[in-house]
């Protein structure tokens, strides 16, 4: 959001916190992300979603103010009920490197490809960005730092595309 906002000063950004994280407690979620959005007022919305975040900005699409989902790899189970989505854009930028791993948890980009597949099937219309040698972030922590993955440039590129498209949709 810090490097999305000055680009896009005719923008308003909200960001949710959930009060819990967790992919058992999806309701409760969505629930902050809906209050997330109240807070944006009555005005067209974008959402803009990292994994787990994938799937509660599914949940909460529906809403008549959402034209666009933007889902970095985005966690798209196949039990996902992707028909919010129907008559929204849907944008995917997920990393081929990315997988479940022992040490560090991830999203297969096969994964976010199917529920991509079913929401055009459902009624979205959309693209899907597989960065080649991209991982499951674009940037990871350093105590308070946020230090660049391989292929980090390549993501913003892509969402700052996907959030220029909605910026200039009348």
């Amino acid at each position: 959001m810090r490097r999305l906002a000055p680009r896009f000063p005719q923008l308003a950004f909200v960001e949710v916190r959930y009060r819990v994280r967790s992919w058992k407690r999806l309701e409760l979620c969505a629930e902050d992300a809906r209050e997330g959005m109240a807070a944006a007022g009555d005005v067209p919305i974008a959402l803009l979603a990292f994994s787990m975040g994938g799937a509660v900005a599914t949940m909460v699409a529906a809403d008549a103010r959402v034209r666009t989902v933007v889902g970095l790899a985005p966690w798209l189970p196949d039990e996902l009920d992707v028909a919010p989505l129907a008559g929204r854009r849907l944008t995917v930028v997920h990393g081929s490197l990315d997988r479940n791993l022992p040490w560090l948890p991830g999203v297969s980009p096969e994964l976010s490809r199917r529920g991509f597949d079913r929401a055009l099937a459902a009624g979205a219309t959309g693209d899907y960005h597989l960065v080649r040698g991209g991982f499951h972030a674009a940037a990871g922590r350093r105590g308070e730092r946020l230090v660049a993955l391989p292929r980090a440039a390549a993501y913003e590129r892509l969402v700052v595309q996907a959030v220029a498209a909605f910026a200039a949709d009348p």
